[in-house]
């Protein structure tokens, strides 16, 4: 007997439907999965079989064809599990599978018939809800009607309901599964209102009244911030980089509804994921280690995963330590951060992954880290320090729009007791600033400064005749290139918008001339 069980597949971020066919009949007893399934999907049918015997039904004891369509794309994972065992008792003979063409099924199973979490959910509802708007013209799913109903592991229902247009259908076990096909009454379809998730302020163990001292660096970062600008911080060990790195999601801008689906589906498939809350309520934080391969830090694989860059995606991308990541690494940015995303590329198919992200990055003067501290001298010699500098090329530095100076914390500023200000203080004044940069652009396509084009440049950085001039002598003193003039005038435009002020003054480009200054001094 033949059964047919729909499903989802993922490449990359995006998915594609699986019909899953399992046919028994006569021979000896054996289980063939055809369909370029991977080692996971091969290895499913010890799994299956005893979940199925552990749930009180019957193996059987003829010869199992399972075949994953479309056979030329290579399938990956164990989200298949729950749709080949409910195809195994449907073509047994043992369940009624006449209600199965209208669901989608995912879950993986473990060995007593319990289903544990799935990854890719929220962009499999996603494409179920594109279907049902006919918004989609390669999710047919091999059926004239679109399928409106997703059965998944209970574990999975809040980040699956974040589509209201589907009907979720929480399982906890295969036998569940199988009384509720037969009697759907038993269970009531997940709902999850959207709106109470984001009343809830994201609460942070870190604030930025914990840092003492280091105003002109606060400043820069705040800076940054609401213009989604990036920084290079340069300072001797125990200045407060990391502390300081640490605390720039604080005072970010809450994420809009169409941030956190974009962040949670990227963490979806990735399998980071919040445990049982099932979308990302904050800005992501990402400090991969200097160790961190190109293909990790970008993405990639045989089968394509989203690296750190694209799990950094509407938040921060901390590297610490920067000259001691491999050099491939850190060229491997240059491109994602100038287009917003980076496009891996496969003899069969390009994907691509959204990667717009905040760098912050961290270095010390030179190896011993010393090299500007006033109280410790420095152990390194000229030729030691030139080199350790010149591991970051003249392209990333170009790339980077803020550039700070981090001189040691003194004792007094140590022992302070008066209260420095708090990430709630600078928070709203950068929601303030982004707002204004969110009217701005509306009809542009963009959010914030930094997104800017030399096109944009030109229609919204308008300088006054005496910032002009100064920008004139920056340009001419310090040799600074065609990339750092849009730079500066991205930041004085950001300045100005803390300021609330429509025109570029000379004090606005006084400022960012002086975060772009430090290339000149160290390089």
């Amino acid at each position: 007997m033949l059964a047919k069980v729909f499903s989802f597949g993922l490449l990359g971020i995006e998915v594609y439907p699986v019909e899953i066919e399992v046919d028994i009949f006569r021979g000896l007893p054996a289980v063939n999965i055809v369909g370029l399934a991977d080692t996971a999907i091969r290895e499913s049918k010890e799994r299956i079989k005893s979940a199925i015997k552990n749930s009180g039904f019957r193996w059987p004891d003829e010869r199992v064809t399972i075949n994953l369509a479309p056979s030329d794309i290579k399938k990956e994972g164990a989200n298949f599990d729950l749709a080949i065992a409910l195809g195994i008792l449907v073509a047994s003979g043992q369940i009624n599978g006449q209600n199965l063409k209208n669901y989608c099924i995912l879950g993986e199973l473990a060995l007593d018939g319990t289903l544990r979490p799935s990854r890719g959910v929220l962009p499999i509802s996603i494409a179920l809800s594109k279907d049902l708007k006919k918004d989609s013209q390669d999710l047919s799913f091999f059926l004239n009607e679109p399928i409106k109903d997703l059965i998944l592991p209970y574990s999975n229902a809040k980040e699956a309901s974040l589509v209201c247009e589907i009907n979720i259908w929480p399982i906890k076990t295969l036998r569940e599964c199988v009384e509720f096909l037969n009697n759907p009454e038993i269970i009531k379809p997940f709902k999850l209102k959207i709106d109470d998730l984001f009343k809830k302020n994201p609460n942070y163990s870190v604030d930025f009244s914990e840092v003492k001292g280091q105003y002109f660096a606060k400043r820069a970062l705040e800076v940054a911030v609401a213009g989604g600008h990036n920084v290079l911080m340069i300072g001797p060990p125990g200045s407060g980089k990391t502390m300081l790195a640490k605390r720039i999601p604080t005072i970010m801008p809450d994420l809009t509804l169409k941030e956190a689906l974009e962040i949670t589906k990227i963490h979806s498939v990735a399998g980071t994921l919040p445990v049982n809350e099932g979308i990302m309520l904050r800005r992501p934080f990402r400090a991969p280690h200097h160790t961190i391969s190109d293909v990790a830090l970008i993405g990639g694989g045989t089968l394509p995963q989203p690296g750190e860059i694209s799990l950094s995606h509407q938040g921060v991308l901390f590297l610490d330590e920067l000259p001691e990541f491999h050099r491939n690494c850190l060229e491997a940015l240059r491109q994602p951060l100038e287009d917003g995303f980076i496009r891996i590329s496969r003899i069969k198919k390009t994907l691509n992954f959204p990667a717009s992200f905040m760098l912050v990055c961290a270095m010390n003067p030179c190896p011993c880290g010393y090299y500007t501290d006033p109280q410790k001298p420095c152990r390194c010699n000229s030729t030691k320090i030139k080199n350790y500098l010149a591991k970051i090329s003249g392209p990333l530095l170009d790339r980077i729009d803020l550039h700070i100076e981090l001189p040691a914390t003194k004792y007094k500023e140590l022992i302070a007791q008066e209260e420095a200000e708090s990430s709630q203080t600078i928070k709203a004044r950068i929601e303030k600033a982004r707002a204004i940069q969110r009217i701005r652009f509306k009809e542009e396509g963009i959010f914030y400064n930094a997104q800017m084009n030399s096109k944009l440049i030109r229609k919204y950085c308008l300088l006054n005749p005496s910032a002009k001039e100064i920008l004139r002598m920056a340009m001419t003193e310090l040799l600074l290139s065609a990339r750092a003039y849009d730079k500066i005038l991205k930041v004085s435009r950001t300045i100005a918008d803390l300021a609330e002020e429509t025109e570029i003054k000379a004090e606005h480009v006084s400022e960012a001339i002086q975060y772009r200054s430090l290339d000149q001094k160290w390089w």
